[in-house]
């Protein structure tokens, strides 16, 4: 969008937690890091002179953190970096922060934005790491059930060639959910009216199954596809989004964060550990609303970020230990385990 550019994450360059012995953050340097770091850091700098080159920036750079303090020196002395900073008009702030100094905020739950869920629960697209494959089986003849058919070109989040979903776009990143779901009917009423399309009004709240019954109004009339398909393709990803399994547990994440905030205000770690036991279930005994271990994963980092220093003692290590031997039997049960976990494992 016009104020926000959505880069790849950068898996590699999760900074070492300090180990016995190891240097400590505050002599870090790029020498201590080991050379797979040292390579990625110079990589991350090279991308970040390129693409601040295309925009022509003047860059001044800030730091939080140890392993961002490297990249922005390393970023200060490159030699290509320096003789842009020299020619380049447009100045800019650009802030470097640790992505380990706040991975509650990685792994929550709280924002109430459509964007954020669509880019979240649907497939990637393939070859890009920022957009998401829409099925655009709805809008065609051929009915299926089959989530892996290929003989229809996925739809997809970027279009720049169609201004109604472009401000649709914008609305989905900057307005509350439900909001975004009322400008999707609207735009979607806007554009079957101009078709002369005859729509059935209803007020109230928009549902996926409202929304999928307007568009198929424009499934036989192929001017009307061609004129509102960008459109048509952000509001599939709505439906598909609205109706997806993950959507409803991401409502289940939100609603036990929130209790844990307020346990661990009460009660200590290993009363919260104890209450968390009894929801992990090997992929036998788990239904579709349980947790998986992934999701079990992520809800273990969010605790131990949020709890800040945990009094330790034999409680806790009891409790622990407790938690480690159901999660690693649940692991170890997975028919298929998911990337995470095999990476994990």
């Amino acid at each position: 969008s016009a104020e926000l550019c959505l880069l790849p994450a950068l898996g590699e360059l999760l900074l070492l937690l300090p180990g016995p012995g190891g240097p400590g953050p505050a002599e870090l340097g790029l020498g201590a890091l080991p050379a797979e770091l040292r390579a990625a850091v110079r990589a991350v700098v090279g991308d970040l002179d390129g693409l601040f080159t295309a925009l022509g920036l003047r860059e001044e750079s800030f730091a939080v953190g140890s392993l961002s303090r490297v990249i922005a020196a390393e970023l200060a002395s490159y030699a290509s970096a320096r003789n842009r900073r020299r020619t380049a008009t447009n100045k800019a702030s650009v802030v470097f922060v640790d992505r380990t100094l706040d991975l509650a905020g990685a792994v929550g739950h709280h924002g109430d934005n459509l964007a954020e869920k669509i880019l979240s629960v649907l497939p990637k697209l393939p070859g890009h790491k920022t957009d998401v494959m829409v099925n655009m089986v709805e809008l065609t003849a051929l009915q299926t059930a089959d989530e892996t058919c290929t003989i229809i070109a996925p739809g997809c989040l970027a279009q720049p060639n169609d201004p109604a979903a472009k401000a649709l776009w914008e609305s989905f990143m900057n307005l509350k959910q439900k909001e975004a779901v009322m400008e999707a009917r609207r735009h979607l009423v806007e554009a079957a009216s101009r078709e002369n399309l005859l729509i059935k009004m209803s007020m109230g709240r928009v549902t996926p199954e409202q929304l999928n019954s307007y568009i198929q109004l424009f499934r036989n009339n192929l001017k009307a596809l061609e004129n509102h398909c960008g459109l048509l393709q952000l509001v599939l990803a709505t439906v598909q989004t609205l109706k997806h399994p993950q959507t409803s547990k991401w409502d289940n994440f939100l609603a036990f964060e929130r209790l844990l905030l307020q346990t661990i205000g009460e009660s200590e770690m290993p009363s919260v550990l104890n209450q968390l036991l009894p929801m992990i279930k090997s992929y036998n005994k788990r239904t579709k609303d349980d947790y998986t271990c992934e999701d079990f994963l992520i809800l273990l980092v969010y605790m131990y970020s949020v709890v800040g220093e945990i009094k330790s003692g034999n409680e806790l290590e009891a409790a622990e230990e407790e938690v480690k031997k159901a999660l690693v039997k649940a692991i170890c049960d997975e028919p298929e385990p998911p990337p995470v976990l095999r990476k994990i494992t």
